[in-house]
């Protein structure tokens, strides 16, 4: 990295990671209740039942391709975000893991003798 005008790159905003991982259930949840939407019509619409949607919006659960896709066509949100913003979440949480991190540190240690 280079820096501009003697800036540290390291210290750009664009840089940093979020103190907590934005998953994308809490974002639908703030637009579903933006727009006034009530869980179980939503649910009713786009042929998940109650729990799941819940799920998701509690961020419980992941929001895999087909409910992306789902959500884009009722809420007309680019489904590629979602799926986006459930990659960064998971990656950042995993990172967080230190059991995981020490696991792929000691892998790095080694990959040079592959």
């Amino acid at each position: 990295m280079t820096t501009i005008k003697g800036i540290d790159p390291k210290m750009i905003a664009n840089n940093l990671t979020p103190f907590e991982p934005t998953h994308p259930g809490s974002m639908l949840k703030e637009e579903i209740e933006y727009r006034s939407i009530s869980q179980k019509k939503l649910a009713v619409q786009i042929g998940l039942s109650y729990t799941v949607l819940n799920e998701v919006l509690n961020c419980k659960r992941n929001i895999y391709t087909e409910y992306a896709m789902l959500f884009e066509a009722a809420l007309g949100i680019d489904a590629r975000i979602l799926i986006r913003t459930q990659i960064d979440y998971d990656m950042q949480t995993v990172k967080r893991n230190k059991i995981f991190s020490e696991r792929l540190a000691n892998i790095r240690k080694h990959a040079d003798r592959f």
